[in-house]
């Protein structure tokens, strides 16, 4: 018996060995089973790095201390400041016309437009709002604008399910994308004036940017910018992330956790208690909705075309081109190898500590490994805090980007890999700060990276030219633009 068993140990390992490398030795025969199951072949494959010869230069590059100075020095004055007094209370009405109910969905950036244009139209219909039954009560914290966010419970019709269950005369399904002023006049208020209520939904990106009376866009600016203040569990968390990436060289720990990590060992960071927020927006969402080629081969390719059908069913323009075209016309997001290149080409050390926001990463570890290399100093929520200090916001996806957005705002330099709401937002409450804010040129980015042939002082000097002016300069707001996005000049007086 015991022979026995002496064989069958190594037997055992073998047959384990053989049927984890089958897949590789035998693709084919596990094509129809990869079609069906994208999502657990998709990344067996591990992507190799893309632009070697650029990373092994970066990786033994030499920034001048002038350069260093330069990426790390605090934005001049450029001639704006914000005039908008947040202390000023909000006057509600003498006599509200009614109740405007508006149902916000989305996530936290949606969310948190939707409820600065919900204020405005209360205050253009002098009407109370209320915003009930949402995970954003959990986020927001400022009652000086919300009369109700949570009804009485005789305020039977503030429920989704009273508007699904038939048809209701107060409900607006008519809402316009950037509706006017004058609309909301001629087709909510006569409902309010019969009802007392007027029911929005859906209520999202709903008031127009231009045309408005500048005491209403001065009342967006002030939620957006003052009013929406995050509820003290988030604050006190993003100031103990802050704090444990402004001073990395202290143990700290949590009492009752057994929580305990000693940093002392690692290089110093570049610039006393300063550090970056890479927003590394590179989800499988974003990869299969690109239609871009990552890198990861035949199945990674085939992983993200299923992957793209199921959730969009064809509706997906990008798909029509090739790779070349969308890199070329800026439409790839740049993967963790890329963005690393970018900030070593900009002047970012080996020793800059960078704090990643919404840091799963489509191919995990393997994908990231190239950025870890050129920046080791790399935390995220889970490195840096306890699993008892994160049990309030954990698996909760609004309350993880309200912690992210809350550290990218405290950070002294904050860069996304790619545009989307969580870089449209923090562009522009970061510009009304006076903060730097890098926005990588992808138009100029695409050609670099498709190009092998170039070496790293020709890819460092392309970079540089390409991000003078991206690095948190003004930009005043273009008619139908965004006053969430661009600030200034809505936002901001001149002086």
């Amino acid at each position: 018996m015991k022979y026995h068993h002496q064989n069958l140990s190594p037997r055992i390992a073998f047959s384990g060995l053989f049927v984890l490398l089958l897949p590789i030795l035998s693709p084919y025969l596990f094509s129809p089973l990869s079609r069906s199951y994208p999502f657990l072949f998709s990344e067996w494959n591990a992507p190799k790095p893309r632009h070697l010869p650029l990373l092994k230069a970066a990786l033994d590059r030499h920034i001048p201390v002038r350069q260093k100075n330069e990426l790390w020095s605090p934005l001049p004055y450029q001639g704006w400041k914000p005039c908008i007094e947040p202390t000023t209370i909000h006057t509600l009405p003498t006599k509200s016309q009614g109740y405007i109910q508006v149902f916000l969905d989305g996530g936290l950036n949606q969310q948190r437009m939707g409820i600065c244009d919900a204020v405005a139209v209360a205050k253009i219909l002098n009407a109370t709002l209320v915003i009930p039954h949402l995970e954003v009560n959990a986020v927001w914290q400022d009652t000086r604008y919300f009369v109700i966010k949570e009804p009485p419970s005789e305020y039977w019709w503030s429920t989704r399910e009273y508007y699904a269950t038939g048809i209701r005369a107060m409900r607006i399904k008519t809402a316009p994308v950037h509706g006017s002023a004058d609309w909301y006049l001629e087709n909510v208020l006569p409902v309010l004036q019969s009802y007392g209520i007027a029911a929005i939904a859906p209520f999202s990106h709903r008031l127009a940017f231009d045309k408005l009376p500048p005491d209403i866009q001065r009342l967006r600016c002030k939620v957006n910018f003052h009013a929406l203040i995050f509820v003290p569990h988030i604050r006190v968390l993003g100031d103990t992330l802050v704090n444990r990436l402004r001073h990395p060289f202290e143990k700290f720990h949590t009492s009752g956790t057994g929580f305990l990590k000693e940093r002392m060992n690692d290089t110093e960071s570049e610039g006393s208690g300063k550090f970056v927020v890479l927003h590394l927006r590179f989800d499988k969402d974003m990869a299969a909705h690109s239609s871009c080629d990552f890198g990861g081969g035949k199945a990674e390719r085939l992983a993200l075309a299923k992957y793209r059908q199921v959730l969009w069913q064809g509706r997906v323009l990008n798909s029509q081109f090739t790779d070349e075209a969308l890199r070329k016309q800026g439409r790839c997001p740049l993967t963790p190898e890329e963005i690393g290149l970018l900030l070593a080409a900009l002047g970012f050390s080996n020793s800059t500590r960078l704090y990643l926001a919404s840091h799963k990463v489509y191919g995990g570890e393997a994908r990231i490994s190239a950025l870890k290399k050129l920046f080791p100093l790399v935390d995220h929520k889970k490195s840096l805090a306890s699993a008892e200090e994160l049990a309030k916001v954990d698996g909760k996806a609004s309350l993880l980007a309200a912690v992210d957005y809350y550290v990218s705002l405290q950070s002294d330099i904050f860069i996304s890999a790619s545009p989307g709401n969580m870089h449209n937002a923090l562009v522009g409450h970061r510009a009304y700060l006076n903060l730097k804010t890098i926005r990588p040129n992808m138009v100029m980015l695409g050609p670099l990276f498709l190009n092998k042939s170039m070496e790293w002082p020709e890819f460092q000097h392309a970079v540089l030219s390409g991000h003078k002016s991206r690095q948190g300069q003004i930009r005043l707001r273009k008619e139908r633009q965004s006053i969430y996005t661009y600030p200034i000049p809505d936002c901001s007086c001149q002086s």
